[in-house]
């Protein structure tokens, strides 16, 4: 999968594997938050059940509700009741959603469940996770209490939007991803985008390291870099000298996500090609000494 992490952040999943714990990842948006979630399902070769948070998500689109059509027909027709062994409130009328899903599983092997940006969700959703993040169950007051046979590998992320509660980070492992190094951001682009030589991927990290480098609305994270490595490449820019201050203009919005910050372009622009050039050119000098 091509995910390059660095030690604490291999150490922090691989205990929360071995211990069956969550894993509360934060960090900046586009730092590979997500993506991990995916890496860690494609390595089980299991199924990735993911939970977007948002403003305003309701325990019946995360845990579960109940086919109330389905339920008022059978009421209707005279099929069930309300209760005893024919009571519409069973199984057959039960609606699964991410949470509940995950935790019934027939499956040897766990499946990932990524609870996505829980920071853009309430405080209210944070209790709703309280007991699955502890045992691995949910209550259902129709049906009992839902234990998972095989408990699944959660994996939740935030952006730091809000702080959390304290009850949801004391069930987790806790690690904080940092916007990624020189070095880190140019091996993730060797990895990624394979089709860009050694020379221009590093005057790509150093662009987008410069940028971080100033007070911006939104610095860019490695998914902007990504994304713009990629134009690039779609471009033909990959050569000598082809990240030019037109060509930082011209593609600025792959980078930045704020018109105010993309106003600052012409500012910057000399900084940008400086950084772009003297790292093309200390690679130029790496690759020659090797030779």
């Amino acid at each position: 999968m091509s995910y390059v992490a660095d030690d604490d952040l291999i150490t922090t999943v691989l205990l929360g594997l071995r211990l069956g714990k969550p894993l509360l990842i934060e960090g900046e948006p586009g730092a590979g938050k997500t993506e991990l979630a995916k890496v860690l399902a494609h390595g089980f070769d299991t199924e990735l059940i993911r939970l977007q948070c948002y403003e305003g998500l309701a325990a019946e689109n995360a845990l579960y509700e109940w086919n109330y059509t389905k339920q008022l027909l059978a009421v209707q027709a005279g099929d069930r009741g309300v209760d005893g062994d024919g009571s519409v409130f069973d199984e057959d009328y039960l609606l699964e959603r991410p949470l509940l899903r995950a935790l019934r599983s027939d499956d040897d092997t766990p499946q990932v469940l990524l609870i996505d940006e829980v920071d853009r969700a309430d405080e209210e959703f944070e209790a709703l996770l309280l007991e699955l993040l502890s045992d691995f169950q949910l209550s259902i007051p129709e049906l009992g209490t839902v234990t998972a046979s095989v408990p699944p590998i959660v994996v939740i992320t935030s952006n730091r939007t809000r702080g959390l509660s304290d009850a949801l980070k004391r069930r987790c492992l806790y690690v904080h991803v940092e916007p990624p190094s020189f070095e880190k951001e140019r091996e993730i682009l060797r990895r990624k985008v394979p089709e860009l030589d050694e020379a221009t991927a590093s005057a790509v990290c150093a662009v987008t390291q410069e940028l971080r480098d100033h007070p911006l609305l939104k610095q860019p994270g490695v998914a902007e870099t990504l994304d713009w490595a990629r134009a690039l490449v779609d471009l033909g820019a990959d050569g000598d000298d082809q990240i030019t201050a037109d060509r930082i203009r011209s593609t600025a919005g792959f980078l930045l996500k704020e018109i105010e910050d993309i106003d600052r372009i012409d500012e910057l622009a000399d900084d940008l090609t400086a950084a772009a050039r003297d790292a093309r050119d200390s690679t130029a000098v790496d690759t020659d000494q090797k030779r």
